[in-house]
């Protein structure tokens, strides 16, 4: 993890967002993103070459990624849930059942990886409120890498990010910010973007709106 100073006023603010969280130690579930997608595709009857041609993802990708040998970003799983007529968050991390959450920081729910098309780990999430149910939010916690590919995403919503640790690049079309601790952008998932780790690793909170 990326280390900097922080001056009284901002680790004051920092702790209140994420607690002691340098030392967490960590599960990865990866295995349910799949599942789950392969599910929900089976109880909708829907086939590969459906999702394919509303996605434009190939049939190969799409058994792969329920197969678990790729691990989808964000942004694909917007896409998805959308060809599978399915809540972007019942994709993400299942059907909430609760008018509200109350996440400690040890209740989050285990850290999901996201790979790259070429295999390159790009960010791990941890889902911050899964528990409610038919909610159009996602609020996570996110750990960026590097992203020297400089690969773009374009998708359905809109996002809210806020920079808790390191330096995050950020381009939005044509124009690119270099956002510190304490920065925060809001934009349309619609328009190209791209989110990542300046150097080594960088630290978000993420809000999705599935819109």
């Amino acid at each position: 993890m990326v280390e900097y100073e922080k001056s009284p006023e901002h680790k004051d603010r920092y702790e209140v967002l994420t607690g002691n969280i340098e030392h967490e130690v960590q599960t990865v579930d990866v295995e349910a993103i799949g599942d789950r997608i392969r599910g929900i595709r089976e109880e909708k009857g829907i086939t590969y070459d459906e999702i394919a041609a509303l996605t434009g993802f190939d049939v190969e990708t799409l058994t792969k990624i329920e197969a678990n040998e790729i691990q989808p970003q964000l942004g694909t799983l917007v896409k998805l849930s959308k060809a599978l007529d399915s809540a972007f968050s019942r994709l993400l991390s299942g059907v909430g059942n609760r008018l509200y959450s109350v996440t400690r920081k040890h209740e989050r729910k285990p850290v999901t990886r996201s790979t790259s098309p070429k295999g390159r780990k790009l960010y791990a999430y941890q889902s911050l409120a899964p528990e409610v149910r038919g909610r159009h939010m996602e609020a996570l916690i996110v750990d960026l890498e590097e992203n020297p590919d400089q690969e773009a995403s374009v998708h359905e919503g809109e996002e809210f990010i806020y920079v808790l640790e390191g330096t995050v690049l950020v381009r939005i079309e044509k124009d690119s910010f270099e956002l510190e601790p304490g920065d925060s952008i809001y934009y349309l998932s619609t328009t190209s973007h791209m989110v990542a780790a300046k150097k080594d690793r960088a630290r978000i909170l993420a809000v999705l709106y599935e819109g």
